[in-house]
């Protein structure tokens, strides 16, 4: 990979053997890495049976978990916030595993569409609950460096099932929740 970082320099015009680029091929080598490493670890493993027996079917939410991603169009970043709410069907999820599946679907080339539904499948998979919703609110690079160039656009992606998608109540107090 250095060599092909270092071959990039090249064609943008630069010299990789100049004092501030010597280095930059094994630097950047090491961050495409620790941003991809969703695509090498297992999420079982990550998860490691931190479920617990429900003590009743309210909702639960998890707001404003942040993450970071790499836009698989242009491998530049897109950032933000993920809210997960869920309503339990006779077990629970620690809490901070929601965090750990965000920062694992996000770390892999991705679009922020598929990123929301990856996320809601697999607490869906593990939990089977009587209903999830996942919204994602993000800031992409690609619109705000090159493009458009729009600075202060985001994108707002959902993702919702069982009682969230069949109940106006249920899908509005998760709305609202996650407004505040």
């Amino acid at each position: 990979m250095k060599e092909l970082i270092e071959n990039i320099l090249v064609e943008i015009g630069e010299d990789p053997k100049r004092e501030g680029l010597i280095k930059t091929p094994e630097r950047v080598e090491n961050a495409y890495r620790f941003l991809t490493q969703g695509y090498h670890e297992n999420l079982d493993e990550i998860v490691n049976d931190a479920f617990f027996e429900a003590e009743d079917n309210e909702m639960i939410l998890i707001n404003n978990i942040e993450f970071y991603s790499l836009c698989e169009h242009h491998l530049l970043p897109f950032y933000g916030k993920c809210h997960i709410a869920y309503i339990p069907n006779h077990r629970i999820l620690g809490l901070s595993k929601f965090a750990r599946i965000v920062d694992h679907f996000s770390r892999r080339l991705q679009i922020q569409e598929r990123l929301t539904t990856e996320i809601a499948s697999y607490i869906e998979e593990i939990l089977q609950p009587m209903g999830i919703g996942v919204v994602m609110e993000a800031m992409h690079f690609c619109m705000m460096m090159r493009g458009v160039q729009k600075q202060n656009s985001y994108a707002v992606t959902s993702a919702l099932r069982g009682r969230f998608k069949a109940d106006n109540r249920t899908r509005n107090e998760f709305l609202n929740l996650i407004k505040k």
